[in-house]
């Protein structure tokens, strides 16, 4: 789990997005990807014994209030074209609306705000990649919808197992929790092993450390699942996943605790989920490796 206090998946700080072939340096400052992937959004139809479910409040507004932070691409971040915030969680937030038949009014905010809003009555839901977690479940229900966690990548070619990476030059994201906790855990086991201990490269920008592999200046990179996934979709060509992901817990949209809308919400994601069209909106990302099978509600294990 991450240890930051506001922590939204397992990064500690806001992720930079990718373009192309070529990395955006710049996408941090903009909150944009100026080049996102082409996307074909999913054909999605209402479900009216779903949809009666609604609250009556969200019912009659016809929109479902989502407070959003960006940019953590790819699962929300602003288009550089339209500024319309887009992303993997956008697009399955969109197919959820479309199945209760209401739209998603997204407003931005401070991550840290995001769960107070909705105790509040601000906003109906969070979006923000969120960690479903036993500290969060106290404050907010969680409907969970992906699975996240720690994964490597390495250059095409050049295996690097990230279970024995003595020796080896990593790439991360300065204060995120592969920089922090995870590889500074795997060199001093390599300390203690006698063998080189790993020489980490820490980077201000997610970026960064993505373009550093790209070159070939490190060996290997350290991110969030749906980050790594995104970055190998952008770069097929030249890098690819080092091992399988680990450290696994539920991203979840936060919803006031007791909430009869947690249930309508997992209904529709559900339908999502067996009718293919959840794992379509994930293909269309490259974060299908995240994918779950079945919707739950407060699913945290830690």
């Amino acid at each position: 789990m991450s240890v930051r206090k506001d922590f939204r998946g397992r990064a500690l700080r806001a992720v930079c997005v990718l373009a192309g072939g070529a990395l955006a340096l710049t996408a941090c400052t903009s909150n944009s990807d100026s080049n996102a992937p082409a996307v074909s959004k999913v054909d999605v139809s209402k479900v009216d014994t779903i949809a009666a479910k609604l609250p009556a409040d969200i019912k009659s507004s016809g929109k479902i209030v989502v407070g959003v932070n960006v940019p953590y691409s790819p699962n929300e971040y602003k288009d550089p074209g339209t500024g319309k915030i887009v992303g993997f969680d956008v697009d399955l937030v969109d197919a959820v609306a479309k199945v209760l038949g209401v739209s998603a009014d997204y407003q931005e905010s401070d991550f840290e705000k995001i769960i107070p809003a909705i105790e509040a009555g601000t906003y109906n839901i969070g979006m923000s990649s969120f960690t479903d977690n036993k500290e969060r479940e106290a404050t907010a229900d969680f409907v969970d919808y992906f699975n996240a966690g720690s994964q490597w990548a390495q250059q095409k070619g050049k295996p690097v197992d990230p279970n024995n990476a003595c020796g080896k030059r990593v790439a991360v994201q300065r204060t995120t929790v592969q920089d922090t906790d995870e590889i500074p855990a795997k060199s001093a086991k390599c300390k203690a092993e006698g063998k080189p201990e790993i020489t980490k490269v820490s980077y201000d920008e997610q970026s960064a450390a993505a373009t550093a592999l790209v070159n070939g200046q490190v060996d290997a990179m350290s991110a969030d699942s749906p980050v790594t996934a995104y970055a190998i979709k952008q770069n097929q060509g030249t890098i690819e996943a080092a091992g399988a992901m680990f450290d696994s817990a539920p991203y979840g949209w936060p919803v006031k605790k007791g909430s009869t809308l947690a249930p309508v919400l997992q209904e529709a994601l559900q339908h999502l989920i067996d009718s293919g069209e959840y794992k379509q909106i994930a293909e269309n990302w490259g974060v299908q490796d995240g994918v779950i099978t079945k919707s739950v509600i407060n699913g945290a294990q830690s």
